[in-house]
């Protein structure tokens, strides 16, 4: 009886650490690092011939979970959605060409800047438009298209509202639809980041970049508000990627093949 006992105690706890092997994720998984983002933007991020995420920020937010001893998985959404999701916890980091503003801030927290970003102002050839003072001229009425919640749109609403320039904003789910409005001719201009612009204006005759630039700014990776753990470590990770230069070989290598 004391030998079936002990065969019995043993197998039980044969499985019990069987079971903890397979579920601690110790030696045989890896801890998902979750990235919400938008693949409506080239070089920084889209969806590549394969099917597969590809792009600036992709490339970067899986070296930094390699960093950090995690696995990257990345879920596509829209881009007004991105912040709101990691506010809320449902996925970790959010990268997408996002800039730090007020209105973010308040859902969120940022990591340190990783690149820099123009917006530019795409128009049809021979427009009206010849530079970004066109649109804040005294009785301007330009329709000026953006993607929803980008800092283009957020910027340009905000001068109206200040009363600092009486164009109209008229904005959309992606670029690719204000580009396409422009196009056919139902607003005046795009306000959107320079390196996407290159890859749409090479992609529909007729259009061209403005000069003058609209704004400059500085992308960086948001997480939940209050979630320093997750942060302090992509901060670290960032460095460490930006001080041995894999950051801007990143970002040499999608926007130099962006410019060709």
């Amino acid at each position: 009886m004391k030998k079936i006992i002990s065969l019995v105690l043993a197998f039980a706890m044969a499985i019990s650490l069987s079971a903890c092997s397979n579920n601690d994720g110790g030696d045989t998984q890896t801890e998902k690092l979750t990235l919400a983002t938008s693949a409506d933007f080239p070089p920084y991020e889209y969806v590549a011939d394969d099917g597969s995420y590809a792009g600036i920020d992709v490339e970067i937010a899986g070296k930094i979970a390699e960093k950090i001893g995690m696995e990257l998985e990345v879920v596509n959404m829209d881009f007004n959605s991105i912040v709101a999701s990691v506010s809320t916890g449902k996925y970790d980091m959010g990268m997408a060409g996002l800039t730090v503003t007020e209105d973010r801030l308040e859902s969120v927290d940022f990591s340190n800047s990783y690149a820099n970003g123009v917006q530019a102002i795409i128009v049809k050839e021979g427009s009206e438009i010849e530079s970004v003072d066109d649109l804040y001229a005294e009785g301007a009425s330009y329709t000026v298209g953006a993607q929803i919640s980008t800092t283009g749109a957020i910027y340009f609403a905000t001068d109206i509202e200040d009363g600092l320039t009486t164009c109209t904003l008229q904005e959309f789910n992606t670029g690719a639809d204000a580009v396409n409005a422009l196009s056919s001719g139902k607003i005046d201009c795009v306000i959107i980041d320079n390196e996407p612009a290159k890859s749409f204006v090479a992609a529909n005759e007729g259009l061209k970049i403005l000069e003058t630039e609209y704004t400059n700014e500085d992308y960086a990776i948001c997480v939940a508000k209050g979630n320093t753990e997750l942060l302090d470590k992509i901060n670290a990770a960032l460095q460490e990627l930006i001080d041995d230069g894999t950051v801007q070989s990143i970002i040499d290598k999608y926007i130099s093949a962006d410019a060709q």
